[in-house]
């Protein structure tokens, strides 16, 4: 159901060689990038006459308006289970708690006496969040994706997720209800490279938006990519990844259990168990069988995801070749399930997200630990961080000099100004002291 990989006994490579020897699925975005291209030059030229035409291409349904009418979002509000709106509204009050932890103040600095910088924080205008709404129905993304912009302070937010043709066009009303419960009042039944394209450009529903946040499919990853500069974007999301560092104390249970929470999502999702007990991985294989079985979406996500080429047992001769190899390999979701697994964790380098022991596993983390799960894919934890208040906010400095601040420094402005040859820069400085500056030649 899962292969090994044995990196036991020889050394481990550095770098990329780690790397390459490491399960990740294929996730091509530069060839999905010239297959979103046409749809997002339809939507640029056309508007919301192109996004009705591509819902009932690949949604099934003929929308009149792309816009999701407020009585939709006020019902579907009405009409959720108390339970489940129980549930989203404790997810709710513990993002709040941790992302409103992570505003910024103003900071100035004294540089020198009459010198200062200060820095202050500024949210962008307005963000399009986007919900996935293929195989799976994610009202968590729309609770990850509206408070830290929220918290953030952004004035205008706007949310697309995919319309439903079982709902008459509208997205799922979960997803509408989470809006509600939100103030999320701005909601577009769009999906795709579409809906990244609507927000890029504007439309005559919808205005244009700075920044364009949230996970989904391959296409909304290209699409990312293709704006890339006309908009602010989180990340180009992969499929998800869990990987767990696991020692002989782990209960084989929790971790067969944990790797299939996540090989739930879809058939490229990466369940990877780095360890150094033989015992363990025989145990977990063995556990994964009966587990899966008892579960849903066997066939058309969990079985393959765990027998695709992006899931694998890594064997590594002990704790420390495993921590290599999870900072290597820089998962979405890392779990340490080890003998004294706060202390692993605190070494760890590479990780979207970590999670400490029996107690804490990725689903937690989903849903209710307050933490954000959108995070970085395909190893580039190694350089990017999940979902956050700073996600929205701009620094900006503001240099404030008299002059004599600028007289103490003067000298230093217009050498290093001629050191790069671009003398016109020294000339700015000498011009505040009736320096003389050297005539154009």
């Amino acid at each position: 159901m899962i292969s090994r990989i044995d990196l036991r006994g020889d050394a481990l490579p550095e770098g990329p060689a780690l790397r390459d020897l490491l399960p990740r699925a294929d996730f091509d975005v530069a060839a999905a990038l010239e297959k979103v291209r046409p749809i997002c030059e339809a939507v640029h030229h056309r508007g919301d006459a192109a996004l009705i035409d591509f819902a009932e291409r690949f949604d099934g349904v003929r929308l009149e308006s792309v816009r999701v009418p407020a009585h939709a979002l006020k019902e579907a509000l009405e009409q959720l289970d108390p339970a489940v709106r129980a549930a989203m509204e404790e997810s709710v009050r513990r993002a709040r708690l941790v992302h409103r932890e992570q505003r910024r103040a103003p900071h100035t600095t004294q540089v020198v006496p009459g010198g200062s910088v200060t820095e202050k924080w500024v949210p962008v205008d307005r963000v399009g969040l986007y919900a996935p709404g293929g195989r799976s129905v994610y009202p968590s993304s729309v609770i990850m994706n509206a408070v830290p912009a929220q918290e953030a302070g952004v004035a205008s937010i706007a949310l697309a997720s995919p319309p439903q043709a079982e709902f008459g066009g509208l997205p799922h009303p979960t997803i509408l209800a989470a809006c509600a419960l939100l103030g999320v009042d701005e909601v577009y039944a769009a999906g795709g490279a579409q809906a990244v394209a609507m927000f890029a450009h504007g439309t005559e529903s919808c205005p244009p938006a700075n920044m364009v946040t949230g996970p989904g499919n391959i296409w909304v990853a290209a699409a990312k990519r293709h704006f890339t500069g006309r908009i602010g974007i989180d990340a180009e999301a992969g499929p998800t990844e869990i990987a767990i560092l696991a020692d002989a104390t782990a209960d084989p249970v929790h971790v067969a259990s944990d790797l299939i929470s996540q090989a739930e999502h879809d058939p490229l999702a990466a369940a990877v168990l780095v360890t150094d007990s033989v015992d363990l991985a025989d145990a977990v294989e063995k556990e994964l069988a009966p587990q899966v079985e008892a579960t849903k979406h066997v066939e058309d996500r969990i079985r393959p995801a765990l027998a695709g080429r992006q899931s694998a047992i890594v064997l590594v001769d002990g704790v420390d070749e495993g921590l290599r190899v999870v900072d290597a390999y820089g998962a979405e979701h890392l779990e340490i399930q080890t003998a004294d697994a706060a202390a692993v964790a605190d070494r760890v380098r590479n990780a979207g997200a970590v999670f400490i022991g029996p107690w804490a596993p990725v689903s937690l983390g989903d849903y209710a630990a307050g933490s954000n799960h959108v995070l970085p894919t395909g190893g580039c934890a190694c350089h990017s961080s999940g979902l956050s208040v700073q996600s929205f906010l701009r620094g900006i400095h503001i240099v404030d000099y008299t002059r004599d601040a600028l007289a103490e420094v003067a000298h230093h402005v217009v050498t290093l100004a001629e050191a790069e040859d671009l003398p016109a820069h020294g000339a700015a400085i000498k011009a505040r002291f009736g320096w003389k500056v050297p005539a154009s030649k």
